[in-house]
C-alpha cells in the first residue's frame, strides 16, 4: 500500500541536500538519533564500504532509511525471492512432484539400455548410509530384473539444460558451490575428495570415488596450515590439486563441482549396478534436453510450453518434501537446491527454464506490489553477480510475506541469530541472539542480510541491510559493523 509523503519543510529539504549520499534518509527527524548512531556504527565499516537500509514496522512505518532504493548485489538473500515463490505454489508444486525414475529401453540390436530420469529431486542420494532417496533402491530394481545391460543413459531432459545462469563466475565452477544444475542431480552434485597429509616431503594420501582423475601435486609440510589450491577445465574430469598441507591436520573432506550431474548419476548407477553383479557392456551416455527460443515466455506469447513426455518407469522413488527442503536452502544457504526449486516452480508455468522462472517471480513481486526497477534476477540462489535488489525490494518482500497464511512457516525456514544456519556464530552474547530471523548473503565485496527482528521492548521489525564494494578481505569488518548497527536499532525500540 503506497501513502502520500508530505511535503519536506525548507530547513529539512536544505538539510537533506547537505547530506552525504550515503546518508540520505526518508526516516522521521524525530528519529535522527538513531539515524545518527546507525551511521555512525556503518562507518566503522572499511572506507570505500557502500550500505543500504531500510527498517520499518510490521505495521510500514519507517524507522531508519538509508539509501532504500539503491540497488546491490544481493548475493544469497536471492534465495528469500526463490523460496517465497515456492511456497506461495507449495500445494501445487508438491502435488506434482516425482522423484528420480529408472526404466529399461530396448536398443539397437535388441540390446538393453539402462535410462536415469531426474525429476528435478536436489535429495538423491549413493551414499553409502542412505536410509532415503538412495540410488541404490533403483539400481536394486534394474538387478532383479536383468543381469546384462548395454547403455547407461542419465536423462535430464525433465529440464532445459541451463547448467549455469547468466553472471555465474566461471572461476566457481570447480568448487561445490557453483556446481552444475541438471534436473539429475545426485549428492548434491558433488565430487568428494578425502585427503589426509603425508610425511613431510611427501604428497598426501587421496581417496575418491574414481569420477574423477585427481592430479595430485599437494605437498606435506611442517605445521597445522592447510593452503590448497583446485584447478580443473570446463567440463573436464581432470582435478589438479596444488598447494601444502600441514602433517598436524587432520583429515580433510574436500567437495568439488560436478560439470555434467546427469552423466555423473549414470556412472554411479553402472558403478551400483556391477557391484550387484550386473554386467555393463556399454558406455555412460546422457540425454540432454537443449534450450531453445521457445523456453523464453516472452517469445511463446502466451502459448503453453511443450514438454517432453514421459514413459512409465521400471521403478521410482517418491517426491521429496520440498517444505523441509526449504528449511535447508535458506538455513543453510545451499546454492543448487534453491536453483532447483526456482525451476521446478519453472516448469509449472513453463518450460522450467530461467526465464520462466524470472516470469514467476516477477508476477509475485507485482502481487507484494514491490516496482519491477528495484529488483532484477538471473538465478535463483544468488551466486550471480547480475543479480540487483534495492532494501526496499527485500522489506517489501519481508512485508507481504508477513501477511500470507503460510508466512510464519515461511520464517522459520530462516537462520536464528546465534542459534543456527548461517547465523549460528552471529549475534552471540547480544540483546538479538534468537530475535533475529534473516537470511544472510556472502558473494565477492557482497554481504547482504534481510529478515525480522524482535526489539527490547517486544516489538517486530522488517528490515534489510545491503553492503557492496568492501575492499578486498575486508568483508568480516562490514558484517560486523552491520551487526552493531542491528543491535543499537533493537536497544532503542
Amino acid at each position: 500500500m503506497k501513502t502520500a509523503l508530505k511535503p519536506l519543510t525548507p530547513i529539512l529539504a536544505l538539510a537533506l541536500l547537505c547530506a552525504p549520499v550515503h546518508a540520505r534518509t526518508t526516516a522521521d527527524p524525530a528519529r535522527g538519533p538513531l539515524l545518527a548512531t546507525v551511521e555512525q556504527k556503518l562507518a566503522e565499516a572499511p572506507a570505500g564500504s557502500r550500505f543500504g537500509v531500510l527498517v520499518t514496522t510490521l505495521e510500514g512505518e519507517t524507522l531508519v532509511s538509508i539509501d532504500p532504493d539503491q540497488r546491490f548485489i544481493p548475493a544469497s538473500n536471492t534465495k528469500m525471492f526463490t523460496t517465497a515463490v515456492g511456497y506461495a505454489q507449495l500445494p501445487l508444486l508438491q502435488q506434482t512432484a516425482k522423484g528420480t525414475g529408472v526404466r529399461l529401453e530396448t536398443g539397437t540390436g535388441g540390446a538393453t539400455d539402462v535410462v536415469l530420469h531426474g525429476r528435478g529431486d536436489p535429495l538423491l542420494s549413493s551414499a553409502d548410509d542412505c536410509k532415503t532417496d538412495c540410488l541404490q533402491t533403483l539400481a536394486d530394481a534394474v538387478a532383479s530384473k536383468t543381469r546384462r545391460v548395454r547403455n547407461i543413459v542419465g536423462d535430464d531432459s525433465w529440464l532445459p539444460d541451463e547448467r549455469w545462469s547468466p553472471g555465474m563466475s566461471w572461476n566457481n565452477i570447480v568448487s561445490r558451490y557453483g556446481t552444475g544444475n541438471s534436473a539429475l542431480t545426485l549428492d548434491d552434485n558433488e565430487l568428494v575428495v578425502k585427503l589426509a597429509p603425508g610425511a613431510v616431503g611427501a604428497a598426501p594420501t587421496i581417496q575418491t570415488s574414481g569420477y574423477f582423475s585427481i592430479d595430485n601435486q599437494v605437498v606435506t609440510v611442517a605445521g597445522k596450515e592447510e593452503k590448497i589450491e583446485a584447478d580443473r577445465m570446463p567440463n573436464s574430469r581432470v582435478l589438479r590439486l596444488t598447494g601444502t598441507v600441514g602433517a598436524d591436520v587432520a583429515p580433510l573432506t574436500l567437495r568439488y563441482g560436478i560439470d555434467d550431474p546427469a552423466h555423473y548419476a549414470a556412472w554411479r548407477l553402472g558403478e551400483l549396478l556391477k557391484a550387484r553383479g550386473v554386467q555393463v557392456d556399454g558406455a555412460i551416455e546422457v540425454r540432454h534436453r537443449p534450450l531453445t527460443a521457445a523456453d523464453d515466455p516472452d517469445n511463446r506469447k502466451g502459448a503453453p510450453a511443450t514438454l517432453p513426455t514421459e514413459p512409465a518407469m521400471l521403478a521410482e522413488l517418491p517426491a521429496p518434501p520440498l517444505a523441509e527442503n526449504m528449511v535447508r536452502i535458506n538455513k543453510e544457504s545451499q546454492n543448487l537446491h534453491s536453483e532447483l526449486m526456482l525451476r521446478r516452480v519453472a516448469r509449472q508455468v513453463g518450460s522450467g527454464s530461467i526465464a520462466d522462472g524470472q516470469a514467476a517471480v516477477r508476477q509475485l513481486m507485482t502481487q507484494a506490489g514491490v516496482a519491477d526497477t528495484s529488483y532484477d534476477f538471473s538465478d535463483g540462489s544468488g551466486m550471480s553477480s547480475y543479480n540487483r535488489i534495492s532494501p526496499r525490494a527485500a522489506v517489501g518482500l519481508l512485508s507481504w510475506i508477513a501477511r500470507q497464511p503460510w508466512g510464519m512457516a515461511w520464517r522459520e525456514t530462516l537462520p536464528i541469530a546465534g542459534r543456527d544456519g548461517t547465523l549460528q556464530n552471529r549475534f552471540k552474547g547480544t540483546i538479538l541472539e534468537g530475535k533475529l530471523f534473516a537470511k544472510t548473503g556472502s558473494l565477492n565485496a557482497s554481504r547482504a542480510l534481510s529478515g525480522y527482528l524482535t526489539t527490547k521492548s517486544g516489538k517486530t521489525l522488517i528490515f534489510s541491510v545491503l553492503a557492496n564494494d568492501m575492499p578486498e578481505g575486508t568483508d568480516s569488518q562490514a558484517t560486523a559493523a552491520v551487526d552493531r548497527a542491528l543491535v543499537a536499532i533493537a536497544e532503542v525500540f
